[in-house]
């Protein structure tokens, strides 16, 4: 079976769009958003939900959530923005019996569940007509795992899923200058507190 270029059929779809439609980008932080929104901001009438229990701690949600705040505050491109708090129970309730599971492997495919399905919920309950994540701009994340668990999603809730691999076309390095110029915080682990003692 040949892989699909998820890249090149979001490209496609943003080329046959009808007018702005709008989309609800799900975040996990401002640094993997910068490249993201780039691409997207002017297709769009974009919101970024931010949506993070697998953070290990509130400090930790709370720093990147409002780095997330501060960046889209200064490049100011009237792009709105969400997040559902704090609830770190959600995460643990999904990944219980699965704390030993390698890094990369069914536990962080539950979790992009639950942040998606979360997503898809609140385009769902706010008149959106597309969601997408963030998350594919990481070459650490399955992204052909984290689109196939969109179409699923977007299946059931009755939404577009937009399909992203923005790490192509050097987007993951595009994210890394976009996040040195704005100095925005760049965390050395993806969140969660199995991910950190896996780094440390």
């Amino acid at each position: 079976m040949n892989k699909i270029n998820f890249d090149g059929v979001m490209l496609d779809t943003i080329k046959n769009l009808n007018g702005a439609e709008k989309l609800l980008l799900h975040s996990c932080c401002a640094p993997c958003s910068t490249y993201c929104i780039s691409q997207l901001a002017p297709y769009f009438d974009l919101t970024v939900f931010y949506y993070n229990p697998n953070l290990d701690t509130e400090d930790e949600y709370s720093l990147r959530m409002n780095e997330q705040k501060r960046y889209l505050s200064e490049i100011n491109k009237n792009i709105g923005f969400a997040e559902k708090g704090y609830k770190a129970e959600d995460f643990y309730k999904i990944t219980k019996g699965l704390e030993d599971v390698p890094e990369g492997g069914v536990r962080c495919f539950a979790c992009y569940r639950l942040r998606l399905e979360q997503t898809a919920l609140y385009a769902k309950e706010n008149g959106f007509t597309y969601f997408a994540t963030t998350l594919t701009v990481s070459p650490l994340k399955n992204a052909s795992k984290i689109n196939e668990i969109g179409f699923e999603i977007a299946n059931e809730y009755g939404l577009k899923y937009l399909p992203t691999d923005f790490k192509k076309r050097g987007g993951y390095l595009k994210s890394v200058e976009m996040s040195r110029e704005h100095g925005l915080y760049r965390q050395n682990y993806c969140g969660c507190r199995f991910s950190k003692s896996a780094n440390a």
